[in-house]
């Protein structure tokens, strides 16, 4: 491969391409509804319009066929809280203090500055009616008290953009496991007050550790093994709010029925809605109609409870007659993983599965299984039924949508956003992106550029003691430790199995400039 394709002055003129797009999308048709579909820990190879055979997702199949289907799509890091804030900020999150791009806990502090324009801030701006379901894990609260989770919670989604929320706090393996709307939890009983921590045991009853026999889905790993709650023990420490507690095997219906309600509500629109899955992430509980009904186990199972979310999704915009002019987005925060902490079978279900469509790595690493996700994207009026092989990063969708919305964002607002409305919309066959940064657990980050990935050497951040428990099949972290810089051509092998920096050192160097001129912001 010639790298002079890859030059910096090729990069650069890929980004003011990108940049300078002026062909507003906004103005050739109306604003359009907007959802985004965001799973939690999806696979790049766990659907079947990716190659899954295991595994029937006919909904989202279907959303694939009727729309653009990206193969060379990605999420900003390999773990999610960075992911979800690089999506809504149009900024990477490792430019953030660490205590912004890590997995954050269930009372962490918010990790969005408020007032800072953000995806919904704007799409507010351009008339839309904006909501989020589902996931947060962004923090709450201003960090200057401890989150008060029996009064109003603020600041928090509606702070940074969203005129409604309905979402829990953080993961759902996380405390406190409820409800929050707005600023208040759902359901709360004022005589049953919550008490959070994460560093104490204030359980008003048994943890996993102490009574691991009462876990009655499957066991877990030491992290995951406080409060018990709905018979799946959490990571951290819960008290009281009982009434408020929310089961397992209800959240994806609560989910559906919610997202239903605020399309019905404001169908008038345009709105915009977030709707955050839970899905695959553990605790994996799939509802009763799907227990059983994937060839792969409860991971499986809660994967084709996705495919069912969305189709309920599809069928409210279709009986509305709202599908036509509605841009529906379904990707991921971040690569597949099978052990996360609880025991839950998913190695021994695999049954010749694919979670990362062969690719190498998992969650949390930033390998191509980690960062690589689905994404698709259907709008019928606009967009044309197609594959494309174009790079796509979910920090993207900060400028892309703008552009649709007929808004403008300032560079250093969004400052790794690229506007490529272009690429969405099929008016451009051009790779408007040309390198995409990828970040991963230990703060190690990763370079794509063309069809070359570059992975500088960390031999100062280990991996051992991240946790993984105690199953001698856990991959989560093997492969975090890079002891060598690696170089890999993704164009002859996808997989990342050889490296071939020892023939390419040259390349090597060009790469590690171009990722230090992008750490530092020195690129146009």
């Amino acid at each position: 491969m010639n790298f002079s394709k890859y030059s910096l002055a090729a990069a650069s003129l890929g980004v003011c391409l990108a940049l300078d797009f002026s062909a507003s999308a906004a103005a050739v048709f109306n604003k359009p509804n907007i959802v985004i579909i965001l799973a939690d820990d999806l696979g790049y190879g766990d659907l079947g319009c990716y190659g899954a055979t295991k595994i029937r997702t006919p909904n989202i199949d279907r959303l694939a066929a009727e729309g653009v289907r990206f193969t060379e799509g990605y999420a900003p890091s390999s773990t999610c809280t960075p992911s979800r804030f690089s999506l809504l900020t149009g900024e990477y999150a490792w430019r953030q203090s660490s205590k912004k791009n890590s997995i954050l806990d269930g009372d962490a502090p918010l990790c969005i500055d408020p007032g800072r324009l953000t995806l919904p801030a704007m799409l507010q701006k351009a008339g839309y009616y904006t909501g989020i379901i589902g996931k947060w894990h962004l923090g709450l609260g201003d960090g200057h008290k401890v989150v008060n989770f029996n009064e109003s919670i603020e600041p928090g989604p509606l702070e940074v953009g969203f005129n409604y929320s309905y979402i829990i706090p953080a993961t759902v393996d996380r405390v406190p496991s409820v409800w929050i709307q707005d600023h208040n939890v759902v359901g709360l009983d004022p005589s049953d007050p919550i008490t959070v921590s994460y560093v104490t045991n204030i359980s008003d009853g048994p943890t996993g550790e102490e009574r691991p026999d009462l876990n009655t889905h499957y066991a877990a790993d030491k992290q995951h093994s406080g409060t018990i709650i709905d018979g799946i023990s959490r990571i951290g420490y819960m008290r009281g709010g009982h009434a408020a507690r929310f089961k397992d095997e209800e959240l994806a219906k609560t989910l559906v029925a919610k997202s239903e309600a605020f399309i019905e509500q404001h169908q008038s629109g345009p709105f915009f809605l977030e709707m955050a899955l839970f899905e695959p992430h553990v605790p994996r509980v799939a509802e009763k109609p799907f227990i059983g009904k994937s060839q792969c186990g409860v991971r499986g199972d809660v994967i084709e409870q996705i495919d069912w979310e969305t189709g309920e999704l599809m069928k409210t915009l279709d009986r509305l007659n709202l599908a036509t002019n509605t841009l529906v987005i379904l990707s991921s925060d971040n690569g597949a993983i099978l052990f996360d902490g609880y025991y839950d079978h998913s190695f021994e279900d695999l049954n010749g599965h694919q979670p990362t469509g062969g690719l190498r790595g998992w969650k949390y690493l930033v390998f191509e299984g980690g960062c690589r996700v689905p994404l698709i994207a259907r709008w019928p009026v606009q967009i044309r039924p197609r594959v494309s092989s174009q790079m796509f990063n979910l920090v993207d969708l900060m400028a892309t949508l703008a552009d649709i919305a007929g808004q403008k964002v300032p560079r250093a607002t969004a400052p790794d956003s690229l506007d490529l409305s272009s690429v969405l919309l099929g008016q451009t066959t051009k790779n408007l992106r040309e390198d995409t940064v990828l970040h991963g657990i230990s703060d190690e980050l990763a370079l794509r550029w063309g069809d070359w990935k570059y992975i500088p050497a960390n031999v100062k951040k280990s991996a051992r003691g991240m946790g993984g428990g105690a199953n001698p099949k856990d991959t989560r972290f093997a492969e975090a430790h890079i002891i060598e810089p690696l170089l890999f051509d993704l164009a002859t092998d996808p997989n990342e199995k050889t490296n071939i920096i020892a023939e390419h050192p040259d390349v090597a160097a060009k790469m590690q400039q171009r990722l230090d001129a992008i750490k530092r912001g020195d690129l146009p």
